[in-house]
């Protein structure tokens, strides 16, 4: 849902901010986003005749942009939450006021059909878009910003949450980070993690319990990954919903293994065991299941099958996080390119695809990390990626590792 409000909201960025739209087509508009088409199942858009502006029904900005919409009685106002930022409009009124500043926009809130509509310039202060009008198909196509693209980030010192938990969650926000993979220390007081999981939860950031190893591809390890999931469930139950863990998050990476270029359909096979067993283990809970794996995962088959282990993994888990570590977006050996197949094999089995990017110091090659670059750089990589990836109903974000790594760029 956070993800869809973000990416709406910003539709209507261009459809209030001086599209001169014929009232004929008013009926038929149609609006993309970043690719795919907006269904409107109430009360469709439409540009009023007397401002020129796009309204949208209210109640489709509560039901299917994840917003917080509440009706200020007193003051005649409908009021807009999400995060940190507050819209107020009023029935009539030509302004908006958007975290305490007036932002005047030449119209406001009606009704029509028993259905409040609003006028959505207001929100261009706040979210920003790469808008654009195709008349020929009456059609508003909109391309959201990277900046406001649901992100993860990995925090692999959980001690970072005892000395820095408030920079942490401060940081997550300012980044759009809306999923941390927090390390699990089990030496740590269950008290420390409810804390900051609700803390987190506070400002709409979900946390997932990271564990995991490349030894945990061998079935002797069968124990360790049973007494981490154990572990997770335990705390959960001990703690009210607000505090719980959103999911797992498993990093295992067995192709770091010697025994990956040696004997890899035995490594394989223990690796497979061990996910099977991770299905079993969490099979009753409610705990969505995330895994880390290499974007090239696709080219190793199931041992005496032509199915690939990306897709087998994708019908058994929720996410997959592929480890797209390039700095670069477009062309040979990009960040696109090498996302593309996962994307489709996701897309086919409704299930997600998270593309991370490294900020990390690595050995790996010259354009494998935005490691000593700008943030603006990375953002401006990840942008021209987002262009292109997100037309894959499976394309689910970006994840930047790691948080340290992260916190440091320029």
């Amino acid at each position: 849902m956070k993800r869809l409000l973000l990416y709406m909201t910003v539709i209507f960025i261009g459809m209030g901010i001086g599209f001169n739209i014929p009232d004929v087509y008013a009926s038929s508009l149609r609006v993309e986003v970043d690719g795919r088409e907006v269904a409107f199942p109430d009360e469709l858009p439409y540009v009023d005749a007397a401002t020129n502006l796009t309204m949208v029904p209210a109640k489709f900005v509560s039901e299917k942009l994840g917003a917080s919409v509440k009706w200020n009685r007193p003051q005649n106002q409908i009021l807009f939450t999400y995060k940190n930022d507050t819209i107020a409009l009023g029935l009539g009124e030509n302004h908006a006021i958007v975290n305490g500043e007036t932002v005047t926009f030449g119209g406001g809130a009606l009704v029509k059909n028993g259905r409040t509509m609003v006028p959505l310039r207001f929100i261009s202060e706040a979210f920003h878009a790469q808008v654009e009008w195709q008349p020929k198909w009456n059609q508003v196509s909109i391309m959201t910003a990277v900046s406001n693209v649901p992100k993860g980030t990995w925090i692999w010192d959980s001690q970072v949450i005892v000395r820095d938990s408030d920079k942490v969650i401060s940081f997550a926000n300012e980044r759009n980070v809306t999923t941390v993979y927090l390390q699990i220390n089990t030496d740590m007081a269950p008290a420390i993690y409810e804390s900051f999981v609700r803390s987190a939860k506070e400002q709409g950031i979900q946390v997932e319990a990271l564990e995991g190893r490349p030894e945990w591809a061998y079935k002797k390890n069968q124990d360790k990954i049973k007494k981490f999931i154990a572990w997770v469930n335990a705390y959960n139950a001990s703690v009210e919903a607000e505090a719980r863990f959103a999911g797992l998050h498993f990093d295992i990476e067995p192709y770091r293994l010697s025994e990956w270029k040696k004997d890899n359909k035995v490594l394989l096979e223990g690796w497979m065991d061990n996910l099977r067993l991770i299905g079993k283990e969490t099979k009753r809970n409610d705990l969505k299941i995330t895994m880390d794996v290499p974007y090239w995962l696709n080219t190793i088959k199931v041992p005496g099958t032509d199915y690939s282990m990306s897709a087998w993994l994708l019908e058994k888990f929720d996410c997959l996080v592929i480890m797209n570590y390039r700095n670069h977006a477009v062309g040979k050996n990009g960040i696109v390119e090498n996302a593309q197949a996962m994307l489709r094999e996701a897309s086919t089995l409704k299930k997600q695809i998270v593309i991370a990017v490294e900020t990390a110091k690595s050995n790996e090659g010259p354009r494998t990390s935005f490691f000593s670059m700008s943030n603006e750089a990375m953002e401006k990589e990840m942008q021209a990626a987002h262009k292109q990836l997100s037309r894959y109903m499976s394309y689910a974000g970006f994840a930047v590792h790691d948080f340290k790594s992260w916190q440091a760029m320029k």
